[in-house]
């Protein structure tokens, strides 16, 4: 969803609020987000050549304290992203390009404001005061402001909206005509001049962006009409506002020419609207991005939905609704943007909730952009996964040398084995989370008395996905757990036990081997045990020709340590059930794999699951 900043239409709700109260209410925003299990945030940071972070170039916005140029005390974008992150939502960073002012006044602007030490650089138009796009040094500088953002802070995406040239202002004239004599060789009239000022505006910052951060997606949210087909055959079955013609924005060939990563037309009209109708834009956007990589999300008039004032289709609950129920008829349509903030949380009419509940039910992963690059990182493994009084848990490492950005976790009834096909669309995402270090952990509370299967699998930065990892077993309602032999503080082995990942068949990254002798010398698994009851004790193990036929298990129980020999030549890459055993409450050593043993062959430690009979 946009949250925007211009005239605190969003956030900061008000100018001149603390730090702590500007904070809580961001960190409201995105909580709002993540509850509609949205996966993405557009965040206003440049509204009118200001800035919502220490800008060399130009002055810190007024929308934050009340007065242009003041220090808010901290810095918003690097908190804003931070937060973001934390979520696991993507930050855009949005900005406008040229608007200087919602005024027409210079010397309300700062003293330092770069458009008061430059008054050349400016006009004025319809009541505002704008940078002027076909002065080279003003475009170059717009970009420079916008660059420092991007090189600065780790945001996921630049974002701009549908103001180049202002919007036509009744009879009143751009003033550049003096602009368009100096710089205009080659042009045969202002309007294409315009158009290409706003080419180059658009490559140029693609090029810079892609230079020193490729995996930093461009976007932009033009106007939902390009040009109409009375207008030009290639246009769409609409008769409003042309943006080519009005605005300068060739839209179209941004897309053709793929100098953006994703197109986000404001289609912000209702089905069957005469002037533009949705049902006629999506399509005609969908042929659009045809056969190019640039994606195609589509900008929603949330805003509208059951506001005071807006057509009688506004007033129907089903409306938004029925937008993405249109969508999915065009599959090159991979998502939406909402505008705006609190239009989704005033959910007027409950069209937002209905909405939400017909096609946001279920976490959703970014579509990849494929052009932009990454790998897939290699598969997690699970190491620890228990049902307690707060949920399911799970613990889970990374698999291969590199950190994923974040993990997809998938939840499948029953206990498997899970088909591939489960992991083809969001019908079993239950969670995204995002990366901290090597090492991940969610807990699950949601899921019914039941057995589910758990798995999880990782993703880089643009959202390439890892295959699943093997499946943890758990019955919630009751109480069970997998103990790998990478679980933080639940194994411990002696250095006579050596590690290895040689088999496909081990569970998670690595299993424990050691050869046999006669001494006690166990490698164990320690389990926290909630009650004294019964429980049913499984192993995971790799199996091998070589491996020992007679391999001891310990397992502790209420009545003393039971041992049940595992012939791990066979069987292994499952769990292999020991028997069902009385075990004593606590946090204890509960399965022992020893090296006491006849015969040859190494014996193996790679995982145990107790379960609640």
């Amino acid at each position: 969803m946009w949250i925007s900043s211009v005239a605190n239409i969003d956030w900061p709700s008000g100018t001149g609020l603390s730090v702590s109260t500007q904070q809580a209410e961001f960190r409201s925003w995105l909580d709002l987000a993540a509850q509609r299990n949205m996966n993405a945030v557009v965040v206003q940071i440049r509204p009118a050549a200001d800035a919502f972070w220490p800008s060399p170039y130009e002055p810190w916005s007024q929308w934050l304290t009340g007065t242009q140029g003041a220090h808010p005390g901290y810095d918003p974008l690097a908190f804003m992203v931070a937060e973001a992150h934390a979520r696991n939502l993507e930050f855009h960073a949005w900005f406008h390009p040229y608007r200087v002012a919602t005024h027409n006044d210079p010397s309300r602007l700062v003293a330092g404001h770069p458009a008061r030490q430059h008054p050349d650089w400016v006009f004025s138009y319809g009541g505002k005061l704008y940078y002027n796009p076909g002065i080279p040094t003003v475009r170059a500088f717009v970009e420079d402001a916008m660059m420092d953002a991007v090189n600065r802070y780790d945001v996921d995406g630049v974002h701009w909206d549908d103001y180049f040239y202002p919007y036509p202002s009744g009879t009143e004239q751009i003033p550049d005509e003096q602009t368009y004599a100096a710089y205009g060789s080659g042009f045969g009239n202002i309007a294409d001049w315009r158009r290409n000022n706003v080419n180059l505006l658009v490559q140029e910052m693609g090029q810079r962006i892609k230079a020193v951060k490729p995996w930093v997606k461009f976007g932009i949210s033009p106007f939902g009409i390009w040009r109409n087909s009375s207008t030009d055959p290639l246009g769409s079955a609409t008769s409003g506002l042309q943006s080519h013609d009005a605005i300068y924005a060739d839209t179209r060939r941004w897309v053709r020419q793929q100098w953006i990563d994703y197109i986000a037309p404001q289609i912000y009209w209702h089905i069957g609207f005469s002037v533009a109708d949705y049902a006629v834009l999506v399509p005609w956007w969908s042929d659009v991005v045809s056969g190019t990589r640039v994606q195609l999300l589509v900008g929603q008039a949330t805003y509208r939905l059951g506001a005071t004032g807006q057509d009688p289709a506004w007033q129907d609950p089903a409306e938004l609704t029925d937008h993405l129920l249109l969508n999915r008829n065009h599959p090159r349509v991979l998502g939406d943007i909402h505008f705006s903030a609190k239009d989704v949380r005033a959910d007027r009419l409950g069209g937002v909730s209905r909405m939400a509940a017909d096609h946001y039910s279920r976490p959703a992963l970014i579509p990849v952009a494929a052009h932009l690059g990454g790998a897939a990182p290699a598969a997690p493994a699970i190491t620890s996964a228990g049902s307690g009084a707060g949920g399911v848990t799970l613990n889970w490492r990374a698999g291969g040398s590199g950190t994923p950005t974040s993990y997809a976790v998938y939840r499948v009834s029953g206990s498997g084995p899970t088909d591939a096909c489960a992991f083809a669309d969001a019908t079993n995402l239950i969670a995204t989370v995002r990366a901290t270090g090597t090492t991940g952990s969610f807990t699950d509370r949601t899921a019914a008395a039941g057995t589910y299967t758990y798995h999880v699998s990782a993703l880089d930065r643009l959202h390439n996905e890892s295959a699943a990892s093997v499946g943890a077993v758990v019955t919630a309602g009751g109480f069970s757990a997998t103990v790998d032999n990478t679980t933080a503080g639940r194994f411990t082995a002696s250095a006579n036990w050596g590690v290895s990942s040689f088999s496909t068949q081990r569970y998670g990254t690595d299993y424990r081997f050691a050869t046999p002798v006669a001494a006690s010398d166990p490698a164990w698994f320690k389990v926290d045990i909630p009650a004294t009851t019964s429980y049913r004790v499984e192993v995971w193990y790799p199996s091998n020709s070589g491996y020992n036929a007679a391999t001891p298990h310990v397992i502790v129980t209420t009545g003393g340590n039971r041992t049940v020999n595992v012939d791990q030549r066979t069987g292994g890459g499952r769990w292999v059930v020991l028997g069902t055993f009385t075990l004593a409450a606590g946090d204890h050593n509960v399965v022992g794999v020893s090296r006491w043993t006849t015969g040859t062959g190494y014996v193996i430690a790679d995982a145990v699951r107790v379960t609640a009979a």
